[in-house]
Parts: C-alpha cells; sequence; structure tokens
C-alpha cells in the first residue's frame, strides 16, 4: 500500500502574537492565495491543520471565528481558554477542545499560564450547514484506543455531527490500528510503522488504506470521510 508523507520539519515555521507554529494543511478553498507552499489540501471538510508552541505566559488574543469549527489538541502542558463558549475552562496534556462556530459564531483567547513553552495541535473543519449555533465540546481521550472526537450522524449526541470524522489515539508500543479507507493522519508524538513505512513525530501522511503499529508510545490524529 502506497503512502504519502510530509515532514514537519521540512515547513517553515511561522506563527502570530504569542505562539510559532508550522502549518502543514491549508485548504485553498479557504485560504486562497495566502495557501502556504508545500502544504496539503485537507481531505473531506477538513481544511487546516497548525502543529503550534505557545511562548511561556503567551496567548492567541480574543478573536472571532464565523462558519468553522475549531479542534484543538493539547499535547503538552496546559492552556486557559477564555472567549464566548465556556470562557474559563482549563485544558491539559491529553484534552481536546471543540468548538462550532457556526452562524453565530464564538470568540476565544487561548493562554499559556505556564512560564514553559507548551504544544498544541489546531485543526478546522468547514461546516456542512450554513447558520448553525455555536457550541463547545471537551473530550479527554483514554489511554490504549482511539477516541472519536469530532464527526458522526445527525442521530447521535457524543460529537458534533459531520461527515468529516476525527479520531484521537493514545497508543501504547506494538498496537494497530486499521482504516479500510482513505484517510488523512498526523503522528503528533513517537514512532510507529504505517503501511510498512516507518512513520515520526511531526509527519503527516496518507493513503487509500492504513495499516499502523506503534513502535513507542504515540500521539495519533486521523481524519477521514464517512
Amino acid at each position: 500500500m502506497s503512502i504519502k508523507i510530509l515532514h514537519r520539519d521540512d515547513l517553515p515555521l511561522g506563527g502570530f502574537s504569542g505562539l510559532k507554529e508550522h502549518r502543514l494543511v491549508m485548504n485553498p478553498e479557504l485560504f486562497g492565495p495566502h495557501v502556504n507552499p508545500g502544504t496539503w489540501p485537507g481531505i473531506a471538510g477538513f481544511a487546516y491543520l497548525a502543529d503550534a508552541r505557545f511562548d511561556p505566559k503567551g496567548e492567541t488574543r480574543l478573536h472571532e471565528h464565523k462558519e468553522i469549527d475549531v479542534i484543538s489538541v493539547m499535547l503538552e502542558g496546559r492552556i486557559d481558554h477564555q472567549g464566548s463558549l465556556e470562557t474559563g475552562q482549563g485544558l491539559e496534556a491529553g484534552h481536546v477542545q471543540i468548538q462550532r462556530a457556526g452562524g453565530e459564531g464564538f470568540s476565544h483567547n487561548e493562554i499559556n499560564p505556564d512560564d514553559t513553552r507548551n504544544r498544541m495541535l489546531q485543526l478546522w473543519v468547514l461546516p456542512e450547514q450554513a447558520g448553525e449555533r455555536a457550541s463547545y465540546r471537551l473530550y479527554k481521550p483514554v489511554s490504549g484506543k482511539m477516541t472519536r472526537v469530532y464527526g458522526g450522524s445527525h442521530d447521535q449526541a457524543d460529537t458534533l455531527a459531520s461527515h468529516t470524522v476525527i479520531e484521537v489515539g493514545h497508543l501504547n508500543p506494538t498496537q494497530t490500528y486499521i482504516l479500510e479507507k482513505p484517510f488523512l493522519a498526523y503522528l503528533a508524538t513517537g514512532k510507529a510503522t504505517a503501511n510498512n513505512a516507518d512513520i515520526q513525530e511531526g509527519d503527516l501522511f496518507q493513503a487509500e488504506q492504513l495499516s499502523f503499529t506503534a513502535k513507542t508510545a504515540v500521539q495519533l490524529v486521523v481524519i477521514y470521510e464517512i
């Protein structure tokens, strides 16, 4: 099974306010002429992926979103969340925060309260239906399994509905994950093999199906369409 791999550290380091980030996915439909060279367009409604580190006491500053779903995966350290949705909520390493802007929109500021740098992934998904109400979810994926944090049918309440699915996994050494459909995935931490290719932290990869085995403890994000 062939596989394409994009290495995070082959891309330029950018950022704004109090954070530095590598942008790996930038959908041309959303970013137009501002797409960074070398980035990938995403899959289904998945339109943006950044691997970011906040400076000590750094913050994004208060800003607004409309008609976008914002998924934040906390990898290291913690974040104080402020804004129009669930202000005061704290994120710790392993937590996943989901904010649906909808037509109502939301404002937020993510703040590093500590004197050391932290690390967070941010993913954006384009909404399938315009004008929805703003909403907020917080997930705490458990070790040893993949957890769906986004996407699914409208007749369930565990996740926000979408044909674009995001799973976040904290897998142990030798654990496997099989997916028999086209996917886009990001190895946030650790080392693994995917379709017999060596994968390491900071690798974005895609293929028509996935056979994944963790070599070390890993944090994995997988995106696909249902």
